[in-house]
């Protein structure tokens, strides 16, 4: 088979090379594009991270491809409609980091909780002084966890031992767990309006774009700590930045944001004119990440050595099945 991977570092080359011996293998450390699709378009199967954007026009140069393996949960940038069209099997993997995103999630309250942020900019600076770092204990504190799957069940297991209390919405919810880890399921609405801090633990669909939004940070406790560890769409950046500015919000750890790939991309946006919505996106961003009440990761929640290798290991289980024709983690 002819396998190429994209968005790939040296380490995780010298490790696909020493499991899939046999095969043709071609790696980028770029993502997937328009530039580079040639290079590949007789290549059977594919690899990549969220940030290859892969949409008709690259499937469209690609007529022997057979399977598309993507290293993460989400498949979002993968145009499902399409690869059904060309009958292109599609997996992801459903399971990796559920411990590490959600320890990811807790690193960001804590920051916000007790200002180490704001601590760590000062004693750069050579201030040793408190004022202002007086923080917030999370025990006896409502957390809202949105998204009670594999990582939003981590979520409530670690508040559990800072002594929260815990109120989980889910489309699928498992009562029995929540007896025996002491927590309760609620509506949304009661979700929202109860929690002192709400974690951000669900899929990006349509369903779910913008689900954080002006109408529902109304129904909000005022001070509310919003975390998203999930996926920038999923919360409206610009009604979050008028929530903090009018102090309904008391602050945000973000791991995600809309448009956080123009962020990295901001060189080769910004000098081009047309690119107008994309310059008030940036600015958004700029405007939302400059607030000291706001913490930002630049999306790795995921990024423990740990959780890397066993994307790598079930990457490469889910291209050795589908070779022998026994796929696993197909995305229906």
């Amino acid at each position: 088979m002819k396998i190429a991977f994209f968005e790939i570092e040296k380490w995780e080359e010298r490790l696909f090379r020493k499991k899939l011996k046999g095969h043709k293998l071609l790696f980028f450390n770029e993502t997937l594009n328009l530039t580079n699709v040639s290079k590949i378009k007789d290549f059977d199967i594919i690899s990549t991270f969220i940030y290859s954007k892969i949409d008709k026009k690259i499937l469209s140069k690609l007529p022997k491809l057979k399977m598309i393996v993507t290293r993460s949960t989400g498949y979002d940038h993968i145009n499902m409609a399409e690869t059904r069209k060309r009958k292109i099997t599609i997996c992801n993997v459903p399971s990796y980091g559920e411990n590490t995103v959600a320890e990811h999630a807790f690193a960001l309250i804590l920051a916000l909780s007790r200002k180490v942020h704001k601590s760590y900019v000062r004693i750069q600076k050579g201030d040793y002084s408190i004022k202002g770092l007086k923080g917030f204990d999370l025990m006896d504190k409502t957390i809202g966890v949105i998204g009670a799957g594999k990582i939003g069940l981590h979520v409530i297991r670690i508040a559990k031992g800072f002594g929260m209390n815990v109120l989980a919405y889910d489309m699928y919810p498992n009562h029995f767990l929540a007896e025996v880890m002491g927590f309760k399921y609620a509506d949304l609405n009661e979700v929202l309006k109860k929690s002192d801090i709400i974690s951000l633990h669900i899929p990006y669909t349509k369903q779910t774009n913008h689900l954080i939004n002006s109408k529902t940070i109304n129904l909000m406790k005022k001070g509310v700590i919003i975390i998203n560890t999930s996926r920038g769409g999923v919360v409206d950046t610009k009604a979050l930045l008028n929530g903090l500015n009018s102090k309904k919000i008391g602050g945000a750890g973000l791991d995600v944001i809309e448009g956080e790939k123009l962020i990295k991309e901001e060189k080769q946006f910004l000098h081009k004119a047309k690119y107008s919505e994309t310059k008030k996106i940036l600015e958004t961003d700029y405007k939302l990440l400059s607030k000291d009440n706001v913490v930002f990761t630049p999306h790795i929640a995921f990024y423990s050595q740990e959780a890397l290798e066993r994307i790598l290991d079930t990457t490469v289980d889910c291209i050795l099945k589908f070779i022998d024709k026994k796929p696993v983690c197909v995305v229906k």
